[in-house]
């Protein structure tokens, strides 16, 4: 499965997991071929078909022609796409590395010195500064790691590969309306491997549907100008369904005894609920109340605990993976004035051969974790969960060595 789009994240890669995004993917019960999108063959060829495709959306032959003139197959994109690391770092491990104090501080000036474009971005499309300076932070280091690959040849060459076309083809056509409007340069824009552009690591796509002139010089330019990355990634968060107003995340304290096997996204439940049962926020904050709200617990009960809110899904919108996500909404109450989390004290996890051990153990029991790939994805967690439960264990969906070994 793919989401309608690439998950950002040139500066720290696209840690998807295979076993999350199946989790999250509803299959129709009568699935429809998708229509088939030309790829391969002769590069030549090839692009006479995306010139014809991007003429007939009305984008005139002058734009079409330079946009592809020495459109090239870039093999290192390739190598990259075949290549793509998987995920392994626990919360602790990550959130440690990346929300990092010098970050904290760049980003706490950020705030400040862009506090009119800030606040423009919040009045107009709801979105606090902090989430979107927490996303600025960790695509690009506030823009300075924006990605080296041509742009054009990179989505040439996604497109022109026969594994993905009907994911990158559109966005070919997109980068082609941007040299139409001057908004990228076919030659020297350069961006992430998958063809993402600018400080917050944005499609084609969604530029040309999202962006703004933050800075007011008639152009969309993500990549040199802040003003227009910080106003574009307020629209398009907002398209993605943040509500004005609402928490994201917020850290508990949680008692020992709780019905443990309601953690984890989906929940069913609210945050009054969560609350009843003695979960308690270190904030204080207890105004919605009425929200619905999941009790989140990256390793455990005994490691840091979150209430994630409807707002949550945002994060999740924009990179599937569980502990990026996590990470990045931590660091955006880091950047709204929240204290750093309490570490705890976490079980043990399992290593990669113990955690594909576990798997293939969970699979034998009849649980669908998806690929054997040591990830600690929601499959695998929601299975975890179950069998914790029907061994009498707190269901916290933790992966422990005790876990393996009842197992």
């Amino acid at each position: 499965m793919q989401p309608r789009f690439l998950p950002l994240g040139a500066l720290l890669g696209l840690f998807l997991s295979g076993t999350a995004l199946a989790q999250q993917t509803a299959v129709p019960a009568a699935p429809q071929a998708a229509p088939a999108v030309a790829c391969g063959g002769d590069l030549t060829v090839f692009l006479q078909g995306v010139k014809d495709e991007a003429l007939a959306k009305g984008i005139p032959a002058a734009a079409v022609d330079r946009a592809l003139a020495g459109a090239a197959i870039d093999q290192k994109v390739l190598s990259r796409d075949r290549a793509q690391g998987v995920f392994r770092q626990t919360f602790l491990e990550f959130s440690k590395r990346t929300v990092s104090q010098s970050r904290l501080d760049i980003g706490r000036k950020k705030l400040q010195d862009l506090s009119d474009v800030f606040t423009r971005a919040e009045q107009e499309y709801g979105v606090p500064g902090p989430v979107i300076a927490a996303f600025w932070a960790m695509e690009t280091d506030f823009g300075a790691v924006q990605g080296d690959f041509n742009t054009r040849n990179a989505l040439v060459t996604l497109s022109h590969d026969c594994r993905r076309p009907e994911l990158f083809r559109p966005q070919l056509i997109a980068a082609i309306e941007m040299v139409q409007h001057g908004d990228l340069d076919p030659a020297t824009t350069t961006g992430a491997w998958a063809g993402e552009i600018g400080q917050v690591q944005m499609l084609p796509k969604d530029i040309i549907a999202f962006g703004v002139d933050g800075d007011g010089d008639g152009h969309v330019n993500v990549k040199q100008s802040s003003a227009d990355a910080i106003l574009t990634a307020a629209r398009f968060i907002q398209h993605l369904g943040f509500s004005k107003g609402q928490p994201w995340i917020q850290e508990v304290s949680v008692p020992d005894e709780l019905p443990w096997e309601k953690t984890g996204l989906q929940s069913g439940m609210t945050a009054g609920d969560w609350f009843a049962l003695g979960v308690t926020p270190r904030d204080g904050n207890t105004n919605f109340p009425e929200l619905a709200a999941s009790l989140v617990l990256p390793q455990g009960r005994k490691g840091p605990a979150f209430i994630t809110y409807p707002n949550f899904n945002v994060y999740l919108e924009w990179n599937q993976s569980f502990i990026y996500t996590t990470s990045a909404a931590y660091f955006a109450t880091r950047l709204a004035g929240a204290p750093p989390y309490q570490k705890g004290e976490p079980e043990q996890g399992l290593d990669d051969t113990g955690m594909k051990a576990l798997q293939t153990r969970l699979n034998e029991l009849g649980h669908d974790v998806g690929k054997i790939d040591g990830i600690l994805g929601s499959g695998t967690r929601a299975a975890i969960q179950k069998e914790q439960l029907r061994l009498g264990m707190p269901a916290d969906g933790w992966a422990t060595p005790g876990l393996l070994g009842a197992l």
